[in-house]
């Protein structure tokens, strides 16, 4: 028998025997046993599906909270081939607004600083430099004329001057259906300093300025990302399951969302499975992904309901008390296997929600049976994430909070735990902080590559190999003790520093 063959019986044991003794296991309560490795790092492929119809290059969505994914995340996430959810804690108008701009964008540069002046008015006040990185300046509020420097703006003696009168006469505008590649060519050609992209409507949607392509460049070059049929990048958005919520779908819809998430913290619900079935009848195209759910007859309702996804995770997040709160929930990697061994009869992908915290924790659920994982506090804190950052202790840091806490909850998101807004609210979830971890365009292709090495290691080339290593009983896994999960990180050392990449 081969070594790629050779497994024994008494080294681990399979996913079938271990996730069947009566103990809920958490990522860190698990390991997998090495398999045989015959293929380079750089064979392996992490495609996988987020739904029945959409597929990623990359296996990574961001949460729809509202401290981690607005359109900023959804455009950098969807540029390194995953997808970002828009969160619903707020307007219809709003959260639609969102999807629209990620829509018009085709680079993973997204700007909110500018802001249009009237050529006939007049700045009166510096603070319209201080909030925004360019004036720009307009002749019916839309359409881009020129622009307003600074410096000129504080030369002058009258500052009643019409703007027309001092302002730069050029064109800086540039086509939004434009690659990265070409509005580097046009900066380059244009000699400008930056260049403001506008939609078919010429209406600004975004500036992109030197600096934006530094920083761009100085990150793992990037593929097309994960795009729509249109090239445009795919996004999605969450909704609840109020009436109220219908009209919100109907909106991202006509915003032009590629998939929705019913978002509930427990998702075996009639509430839920009404909405699945409202979504599904009046935009059959439209892929509908429900939960959370951790077990397997939770999936099974909702699977019937016609969903198209699954999202799997109760009182597993960082910021997450559910399960100290209402004692209910299930250890992450005992949810993913479970929740993955029913969908999987079905063809439906599941989604790891929460408990992520490193790319160990990545391979994990993917191997378990998940196709992709969500993540809210590992992209928290990045450049993109909601949010200025503030000094705490001395660490740049900025705002998370979980979508079950009373801040959250006071803003609208008390629906996804159903709610009633006559009622009291009970909090299961908290408000905290992370570091600034830099931008997603940076650290998930590290963290991506890092998940590569672990699939090696396990002898899987990709996420289906992975999966029939596991159900096959060829993969073999352990419970780590205290002990063995303290071995297994950084130990006995008097300092050190610890450094991803």
């Amino acid at each position: 028998m081969s070594t790629a063959n050779n497994h024994f019986e008494e080294d681990g044991f399979p996913a079938t025997k271990l996730f069947t003794q009566g103990y809920s296991y958490t990522y860190d309560d698990v390991i997998f046993l090495p398999h045989y490795i015959d293929f380079p790092t750089d064979s392996v492929h992490l495609g996988t599906k987020l739904t029945r119809n959409i597929t990623l290059s990359t296996p990574c969505v961001s949460s729809p909270m509202d401290t981690v994914t607005e359109a900023s995340m959804a455009v950098s996430i969807a540029a390194v081939g995953g997808i970002g959810i828009i969160h619903s804690n707020n307007t219809v108008a709003e959260q639609a607004a969102f999807v629209r701009s990620v829509k018009s964008h085709r680079m993973p540069v997204f700007s909110n600083d500018f802001v249009l002046v009237l050529e006939n008015d007049a700045i009166l006040s510096g603070g319209l430099f201080d909030d925004n990185k360019f004036v720009f300046v307009s002749s019916n509020g839309r359409n881009v004329v020129g622009f307003v420097e600074r410096g000129k703006w504080e030369g002058l003696g009258d500052k009643g001057v019409k703007v027309s009168e001092y302002m730069v006469r050029k064109d800086v505008t540039f086509s939004s259906l434009s690659s990265f590649e070409d509005v580097v060519s046009c900066l380059d050609e244009k000699d400008l300093e930056f260049v403001a992209l506008v939609n078919e409507e010429g209406e600004v949607v975004n500036v992109v300025g030197r600096e934006d392509v530094e920083r761009v460049k100085g990150c793992p070059k990037i593929g097309s990302g994960s795009v729509d049929k249109k090239g445009r990048f795919l996004v999605g958005a969450s909704i609840g399951t109020r009436d109220s919520d219908k009209e919100r779908l109907r909106e991202l819809v006509k915003a032009g969302v590629d998939v929705v998430v019913i978002d509930s913290s427990q998702g075996n619900s009639i509430y839920q499975i009404e909405m699945i079935k409202f979504a599904k009848r009046e935009f059959p195209d439209l892929d509908v992904i429900g939960g959370n759910v951790v077990t397997m007859s939770q999936a099974q309702n909702l699977i019937k309901s016609g969903v198209d996804g699954l999202r799997v995770g109760m009182g597993s997040g960082s910021i997450c008390t559910t399960q100290e709160v209402c004692a209910v929930g299930r250890g992450q990697a005992t949810a993913v296997y479970k929740v993955s061994s029913i969908a999987a009869k079905s063809g439906i992908p599941i989604i790891a929600d929460g408990g992520i915290s490193n790319s160990g924790h990545i391979v994990k659920a993917l191997t378990l049976g998940a196709s992709t994982v969500m993540m809210g506090s590992f992209l928290a804190g990045s450049t993109e994430a909601p949010g200025a950052y503030v000094y705490q202790n001395g660490q740049k840091v900025k705002k998370y909070r979980g979508m079950g806490s009373l801040e959250a909850m006071m803003k609208g998101s008390d629906a996804r735990y159903l709610g009633d807004k006559e009622k009291m609210k009970i909090a299961q979830g908290v408000v905290g902080a992370v570091k600034d971890k830099g931008s997603v365009l940076k650290f998930i292709p590290y963290t991506m590559q890092a998940v590569k090495q672990g699939f090696q290691d396990l002898g899987a080339s990709s996420l289906q190999s992975a999966h029939d290593l596991l159900r096959s009983g060829i993969l073999r896994l352990e419970v780590r003790t205290g002990a063995a999960q303290v071995e297994g990180g950084v130990h006995g050392l008097v300092s050190y520093e610890k450094k991803s990449f």
